[in-house]
């Protein structure tokens, strides 16, 4: 599933990517911003913001190692346990209802596998409010995810 509010917004995209032969594998994410303090891991929309809030963040000395998952199935979820052994600290970002929701089930494979013996706190979702999403912009970016949300997430996963 793709997000169609991403239709309009803007991206570099590279030389390589531009190429006919260029192929995106299906199940390997990608590493969008190595960091040392906390992974972010999200797909689709909330990656940008997760992009943005690492940004953010890196200003007041945290390192963010922010992760697109690109396919939630299959989920490359070897690449979050080697994030999560390095920052010791995970973070998740959708904007669905928390239950049922690809962080918790991304919580579960890291508390179910080796990585979960890195872990220095508990794993943190951030995910939509569980309410019928509303029609009102105003209300609408007080349901998703937003930059200030993943920002106030990884500052409770580091205690700050």
């Amino acid at each position: 599933l793709e997000n169609e509010l991403l239709y309009g917004v803007p991206f570099e995209m590279s030389e390589q990517a531009q190429s006919k032969e260029f192929v995106i594998p299906i199940g390997k994410a990608k590493i969008e911003r190595q960091g040392t303090h906390v992974t972010l891991v999200a797909h689709s929309r909330p990656v940008g913001h997760c992009i943005e809030a690492a940004a953010v963040l890196s200003k007041e000395g945290v390192e963010c190692e922010v992760i697109n998952l690109r396919t939630i199935r299959p989920m490359d979820i070897e690449t979050v346990e080697a994030s999560v052994v390095k920052t010791n600290r995970l973070v998740t970002v959708e904007g669905g209802w928390p239950q049922f929701g690809v962080g918790a089930e991304i919580c579960a494979r890291i508390m179910e596998g080796p990585a979960f013996n890195y872990l220095d706190a508990p794993a943190v979702r951030v995910t939509g409010a569980d309410v019928p999403m509303p029609y009102a912009k105003i209300l609408e970016d007080n349901c998703i995810p937003q930059v200030k949300d993943i920002v106030f997430a990884v500052k409770k996963a580091l205690n700050i």
